[in-house]
């Protein structure tokens, strides 16, 4: 065993041997894997082998179809089978509100190049003449999916990372971590000591006992999960062809062939967290004992739909842990205030998922960054907010909610609510219906008497609509409140904070008492920020960005920190307030602060600090809503005396409170980009619109300064446009594929209903030699094709006479 390498991975399952391999694949040859038993140990060896493309996530869709397409890749370089099964699979729709979903899923792939389609019963009865289609809609048809042997996987990843020079050092647990001051670390093994300059948490099961090692929770969890081996059944091994994997979504199950016989595994609602108090170290190749009381009610279910169950007996019964993230996606990428500790664990679908994480660590650590966003499975997506207690009721919902429909306007329950601003109670009196992120609870919209609390999930409109419709009505006529605290907020000080904000944003720096919007580019140019800056004086900024990006942001600022004479602080929880908006909102604000707003005392785009009953507060002009209106800060401790002066101000001036449906709706009319939706790190400033806000010629070389600029010269292949819709009820979410002369050519980024014009509105890319106002295109939402007409003008304000007026 060596005692020095450049890249320690622990853990030698599916996911650490893909880690190493694609490391070696990148050029970085010294490698070393370490793992604490045999490979396979831990879950992967007991693991049912399935793969799949389907995925919420475009990017993780992607990397799922990379992860699948891989395996011919490694079989061809090591000799080693993976003993590959493309037999392809079919998600069963037995509801509407399934087809709507699978419909949505399929016109993603269509811009994606995943082959995917929606299918028939009668289709459904030729490719798995075993599946009872009684009741059944139609299904969503994948040529891609599949299974595999889980050993024969790993070993070939294993055997392709040693080809390329990596040491894999097995019978070997990890007993300490020790970080050194160079950023390096000293990792204490039974063996002896290495000093490695990156280490990976690639323990599966034990990810959280490694976590400890270095100090560091990582939020995941054991699930227990079971399926079963049926014995031989004639209906599987008389045909010529291979069965199809089955997922029947109603019954909690999937189904796929084993040999002469068939397996069967569930996702029962009477499930269990695993190893509470932590993973056992002597655990390994042991299964948990059977529980089939567990999964009693959906076995009667898989019978009805697959009779052939109740004819062949079972033969063995697979009950083992794996491990699960609160949101059911991994955790991979450099863990948050540690130097050279990456992440990549809490991979539920190893053998769906492993190949793309372990692309995606690689690219992360080899090249700087990964080669597309990867927000959804990065480990910084969580802070230091996040506890046990949550991580276990959320893996436990969704775990039980693995087979569930995912409305894109839903809020799940479970350990809610878990962060709240001191505004919560007043909101609650006042029939507000609320969302949750990032860990905060934040209002979506009031419900009127009557009416229940509750929105309803759906893909179409739902009965937040008419609500929404009065608050936004409320903005655009008098006036609007709104809380501002799901913003990410930072206090950047220091003599050295102007020079290292123009450094590391691409727009200008603001002079006190200004504010600039600017994106932060990473070094390949990408968008990894949408920030405002506010300058409070000249070595003093507050930054403002997406609440649910805090430990993303962070964990870059920590990277990019000097050694001294800049100091920056998350606020974020601790400065909150209220945004006003609306034609009436310069008259409320006027009322509370005793003190001259006029357009020339405070215009667009300026800050001032002045007194609100007994609070100082930081007020800035601009709005989200694309409407007159003001941002006010205050500490947390002032938050209910702000709104009592505000609410005794207003009530003759018709304020009204409003949600966060409402504000994107809003947003739609002036054609408002969103983080994450139309700004994320898979596009570029001058494709999005942001080249507008970057600073190319200013003296500072800022990151990703010669890759905007080459872009900017070279011009967008696309860019992003708005579109109305003529919709029936339902409009656009995101990811839908745009249409123009029967052929795919660009895709929705967000969109909605924009209320106050009574618009249905996407925004989206369009190749730039289409884009032309009044181009007609189509957009396929739900499976049908909408008309849907180019503009330019913005539906609200066109000139911007209120906003800046």
């Amino acid at each position: 065993m060596n005692t020095k390498t450049r890249v320690l991975i622990i853990g030698g399952g599916v996911v650490g041997c893909s880690v190493a391999y694609h490391l070696t694949k990148l050029g970085w040859s010294d490698v070393m894997l370490i793992e604490r038993s045999e490979l396979t140990s831990g879950s992967t060896w007991h693991a049912a082998g399935g793969f799949h493309t389907l995925n919420a996530d475009t990017n993780m869709a992607a990397l799922q179809g990379y992860t699948i397409r891989l395996y011919r890749e490694l079989e061809e370089i090591t000799g080693q089978s993976c003993g590959l099964h493309h037999v392809g699979g079919v998600t069963l729709a037995e509801t509407p509100d399934r087809l709507d979903f699978l419909k949505a899923e399929r016109a993603k792939h269509r811009y994606m190049g995943l082959e995917t389609e929606i299918i028939g019963p009668d289709e459904i009865a030729k490719l798995s003449p075993i599946t009872n289609t009684d009741g059944i809609l139609g299904a969503l048809y994948d040529p891609l999916d599949g299974h595999l042997d889980p050993s024969g996987t790993t070993h070939a990843y294993a055997k392709a990372a040693r080809m390329a020079g990596a040491e894999i050092v097995l019978r070997n647990p990890v007993v300490e971590l020790n970080p050194r001051a160079d950023g390096t670390w000293e990792v204490v093994t039974n063996n002896g000591t290495i000093h490695a300059e990156h280490v990976v948490n690639a323990a599966g099961l034990w990810a959280r006992e490694v976590g400890e090692l270095a100090g560091v929770y990582f939020p995941l969890h054991p699930m227990e999960h079971q399926y079963l081996v049926t014995e031989d059944a004639p209906e599987v091994y008389e045909r010529e062809a291979e069965l199809p994997h089955v997922m029947d979504p109603e019954g909690e199950a999937y189904l796929r062939q084993e040999g002469r016989g068939l397996v069967i595994g569930f996702y029962e609602q009477d499930c269990d967290p695993w190893a509470v108090a932590g993973t056992p170290a002597d655990f390994g190749h042991e299964l948990l004992p059977d529980n089939l009381d567990r999964i009693g009610d959906a076995l009667e279910t898989a019978f009805r739909r697959f009779p052939v169950l109740e004819r062949a007996g079972i033969k063995r019964v697979i009950n083992g842990p794996f491990t699960f993230a609160p949101d059911g996606n991994p955790l991979v990428g450099p863990v948050p205030g540690m130097r050279n500790f990456w992440s990549a664990c809490a991979v539920m679908a190893g053998f769906s998922q492993g190949g793309g994480v372990g692309l995606t660590l690689a690219e992360w650590m080899v090249e700087g960054e990964p080669s597309r966003d990867v927000f959804a499975m990065d480990v910084a997506r969580f802070g230091d907010w996040i506890t046990p207690g949550y991580t276990r009721a959320k893996v436990r919902e969704n775990y039980q909610r693995r087979f569930s429909v995912g409305y894109p306007n839903e809020e799940l329950p479970a350990a809610r609510p878990h962060q709240t601003t001191p505004a919560y109670g007043l909101w609650r009196s006042q029939r507000a219906v609320f969302g949750a992120g990032y860990g905060m609870e934040a209002v979506n919209y009031f419900a009127p008497e009557g009416e229940e609390l509750f929105e309803t999930p759906s893909f179409r409109r739902s009965n937040a609509f008419e609500a929404t419709a009065r608050e936004c009505a409320a903005v655009r006529e008098a006036v609007g409140i709104n809380e501002i605290h799901n913003f990410g907020k930072y206090r950047v000080r220091g003599p050295g904070a102007r020079d290292w904000l123009d450094a590391i944003m691409a727009g200008r720096i603001p002079l006190p008492g200004r504010i600039t919007l600017t994106p932060m580019l990473s070094p390949k140019g990408r968008l990894i920020g949408d920030f405002t800056v506010s300058c409070l004086a000249n070595d003093d900024f507050q930054l403002t960005a997406s609440f649910a990006a805090q430990a993303y942001h962070m964990r870059w600022f920590n990277q990019h920190l000097p050694d001294d004479g800049v100091s920056i602080e998350n606020v974020s929880t601790r400065r909150i307030g209220f945004q006003i908006a609306g034609p009436n909102a310069r008259e409320l604000l006027a009322r509370v602060a005793g003190a001259d707003v006029s357009n020339e005392a405070l215009p667009f785009m300026r800050l001032a600090h002045l007194d609100i009953a007994t609070s100082r507060a930081l007020v800035q002009r601009l709005s989200y809503t694309g409407d007159l209106g003001y941002e006010i800060y205050v500490d947390a401790e002032d938050q209910i005396a702000l709104y009592e002066a505000l609410a005794a101000a207003g009530g003759d001036l018709g304020l009204t409170p409003f949600g966060m449906r409402a504000m994107m709706s809003l947003r739609l009319e002036k054609g408002f980009g969103s983080w994450l939706r139309e700004f994320k790190p898979d596009y570029m400033p001058a494709e999005t619109g942001m080249d507008r806000f970057v600073a190319y010629n200013k003296p500072a070389d800022f990151i990703g300064k010669a890759a905007a600029a080459e872009e900017k010269a070279k011009g967008p292949a696309r860019r992003l446009c708005t579109f109305t819709i003529d919709a029936d009820d339902a409009d656009v979410w995101a990811d839908e594929p745009i249409w123009h002369n029967s052929k795919v050519k660009g895709f929705v980024t967000s969109g909605g209903y924009a209320h106050h014009s009574g618009k249905s509105v996407a925004i989206g890319f369009l190749p730039v030699e289409l884009i032309a106002d009044g181009l007609e295109v189509e957009i396929e939402i739900l499976g049908e094709m909408r008309r849907a007409t180019l503009y330019s003008t913005p539906l609200f304000d066109p000139d911007a006479k209120r906003m800046r007026g």
